[in-house]
């Protein structure tokens, strides 16, 4: 598992996937594998050397209007529960409560005392 407080993954929120795709594959050498999440619905896997480093998904729906084209990060923690507890004791915000993804491990989507989004997740065992 990645060690608690670390930066796990990231994802580019993106309205263009195929022009994002040509950028990064111009600038960084990055190649790319599609996966089908549900009707309509295509995750893409980011690989550098080979190595998944972290994905892309489009934000065309309705219930992302208004969201930014950004990168999205995802910290690792050891109890997500008991991070969450903390967070909101600390002025944090809990945006989407905790769900899980097999094989992926448990997510929330969460703001720090001033509002920054991040994902907060406890990586399934083995997901390094």
């Amino acid at each position: 598992m990645t060690a608690h407080g670390a930066f796990h993954w990231n994802e580019l929120m993106t309205r263009d996937i195929a022009k994002s795709k040509d950028f990064y594959a111009k600038t960084l050498g990055w190649t790319y594998e599609d996966m089908p999440m549900g009707p309509g619905m295509t995750y893409t896997m980011i690989k550098s050397n080979g190595a998944m480093v972290g994905g892309m998904f489009p934000i065309n729906a309705t219930e992302f209007e208004g969201v930014p084209e950004s990168w999205f990060a995802y910290i690792a923690v050891d109890d997500l529960d008991k991070r969450l507890k903390a967070l909101k004791a600390a002025g944090g915000k809990v945006h989407r409560e905790p769900w899980e993804i097999p094989g992926v491990g448990r997510i929330a989507i969460v703001a720090d005392s001033g509002g920054v989004g991040q994902g907060w997740m406890t990586p399934a065992d083995g997901v390094s």
